[in-house]
């Protein structure tokens, strides 16, 4: 009897392709456009007084978390009538549309208010159901890390040096760092009872949080990150970055999913083991 092929790595991303070549190749090169664009934007406020409001979820919103999306929505428009938009601050748009944009204009709003340097505009097209093409853009760090479906995960910085993304081969928890978006919130979210005991167990662990922590993973650097009370928005371009970098992403209970309150991304080698302590 033949093994089981493991449903993550380079090759099982491949297969999750719905797009041609030359979509794949247009979206992710008006994703990075956009990036550009969205840089330009964040840093203008960057540590300086952005005009700043609480939405109903206590979470904060910039002028330029809504500029960022705003442009964006406009010029993917201009080209591609025809797409849906899932974005944090205007909601759904063509939302039943068999291509999609999800917007996080500014990830991390909070550490961009507060000068803190983490923080990022993350896009992702989605067509059949499938994250095609996924870019973050971090202007205040000079990076940026980008994929598209088949094409692997990548990484650029301010002087133009591209290097391609493969996670680690780690393949024990007293080896690995992990990296998560506060150990109190996991907890308190009552889906990750284990993660105490779980991050007792590793080698280093580190609350980096939001979308560098993805990035980490992609980049071999942690075998593990994870979060709870995510948005599709959040999670879009972290999930195909990871996969294209030959990781696995699924919520805590091992399901393949976006829109779930809890998001979980591994070099692979680890993930049943992360979910199950996990669950304690």
């Amino acid at each position: 009897m033949m093994p089981t092929a493991p449903a993550f790595g380079s090759e099982w991303s491949a297969g999750r392709r719905r797009a041609s070549e030359s979509d794949l190749a247009a979206w992710l090169s008006l994703a990075l456009e956009m990036c550009d664009e969205a840089d330009r934007i964040a840093l203008r406020w960057y540590r300086r007084e952005v005009p700043t409001a609480r939405k109903p979820d206590r979470t904060l919103v910039t002028e330029a978390d809504e500029a960022i999306e705003r442009l964006i929505r406009e010029r993917v428009r201009a080209l591609h009538p025809g797409h849906g938009f899932v974005g944090e601050e205007y909601g759904e748009e063509e939302g039943d549309a068999g291509v999609r944009w999800y917007i996080d204009p500014i990830d991390a709003t909070h550490n961009f208010v507060r000068g803190v340097p983490i923080f990022g505009t993350l896009l992702a097209v989605e067509a059949e159901g499938e994250i095609q093409v996924g870019a973050m853009s971090a202007p205040a760090m000079g990076a940026r890390w980008y994929a598209a479906r088949g094409r692997g995960a990548w990484a650029v910085s301010l002087d133009g040096v591209r290097r391609r993304l493969h996670v680690s081969g780690v393949a024990s928890i007293d080896d690995a760092q992990l990296v998560h978006g506060g150990c109190a919130e996991c907890a308190a979210s009552g889906l990750m009872p284990g993660v105490g005991t779980l991050l007792g167990a590793a080698w280093r662990e580190r609350g980096f949080g939001d979308f560098w922590g993805y990035a980490l993973v992609a980049e071999g650097a942690a075998e593990a990150m994870f979060e709870a009370g995510m948005h599709s928005w959040d999670i879009a371009a972290p999930l195909l970055i990871v996969e294209e970098a030959g990781g696995r992403v699924s919520d805590v209970n091992g399901e393949r999913r976006i829109d779930g309150p809890s998001f979980v991304a591994t070099n692979g080698h680890l993930h049943d083991e992360i979910l199950v302590r996990l669950r304690g």
